[in-house]
């Protein structure tokens, strides 16, 4: 059960039939997980944060100005308290602290994307946060603390964007910028070649950082499954597209 790295673009996504979410119904259709752990960008904590639950989640808002159909949206699924507690071992093995959280619901991060693959909301999530104060190799050995999920019929997700710059976003565009289409050019790139010094060291290395990653809670869901995938294993594009010329849908498999 192979990592991925989602987009989750705009929360419209949740309501939206196009392209991309036929890909994410597609590939949610190939795959039969028995848990899922999802990290979202939409959820920053100091520490790393899993949610510990049985119950059925909150279904979290959080966004405004959208029109009244997505905030009628629900995505009932379950948490798992087994599944939080293997996740927060396996952390801790690795020498990283972490909380359970036993109340927050699955933001939008998480649930625009779970509604496209698994609709029915039959299988256990466990939700985790970022820390954009900590860097893209923190965000990678949380991964790779989580690597043996894969052995277990457990699917991770880290669910973001790699080009994510609100400020440059132009409504309406089909045609994506070069400087966006240059910055994934680049990733790619550097994720065939394995590369992971210059991965790790993006903001100083690759081209229009700072334009596609202004702050990193976006960009850090794909260390996650970068350190969980097999390390022999290229990572292989599995979409990619763009919205409004600048958000970036690429996605990716580990």
């Amino acid at each position: 059960m192979s990592p991925l790295f989602l987009a989750h673009g705009s929360p419209m996504l949740a309501i939206e039939q196009n392209e991309y979410s036929s890909f994410l119904q597609q590939t949610g259709a190939a795959l039969r997980p028995d848990a899922i752990v999802i990290v979202t960008a939409h959820w920053e904590t100091e520490e790393v944060a899993i949610t510990s639950t049985d119950g059925v989640y909150e279904t979290i808002y959080d966004f405004r100005g959208f029109p009244d159909e997505l905030y009628q949206v629900k995505y009932e699924a379950r948490g798992s308290v087994q599944l939080a507690g293997q996740v927060a071992e396996l952390l801790q093995e690795a020498g990283i602290p972490s909380t359970l959280d036993g109340n927050r619901g699955l933001d939008h991060g998480s649930w625009t994307l779970l509604k496209h693959l698994f609709p029915m909301a039959d299988i256990p999530v466990v939700q985790m946060s970022v820390n954009p104060e900590r860097s893209a190799e923190a965000h990678y050995l949380i991964g790779a603390a989580l690597r043996s999920l894969s052995a277990s019929n457990i699917l991770l997700i880290g669910s973001g964007v790699t080009v994510h710059n609100l400020r440059m976003v132009n409504w309406g565009q089909v045609e994506p910028e070069p400087w966006a289409v240059q910055f994934d050019d680049w990733l790619i790139d550097k994720l065939a070649k394995r590369n992971l010094y210059d991965l790790l060291s993006y903001e100083s290395l690759a081209p229009h950082a700072k334009a596609a990653v202004p702050r990193s809670e976006h960009f850090l869901p794909l260390y996650v499954a970068l350190g969980a995938g097999n390390p022999e294993q290229i990572p292989e594009v599995i979409y990619r597209g763009y919205a409004f010329g600048t958000l970036s849908h690429l996605s990716l498999k580990f």
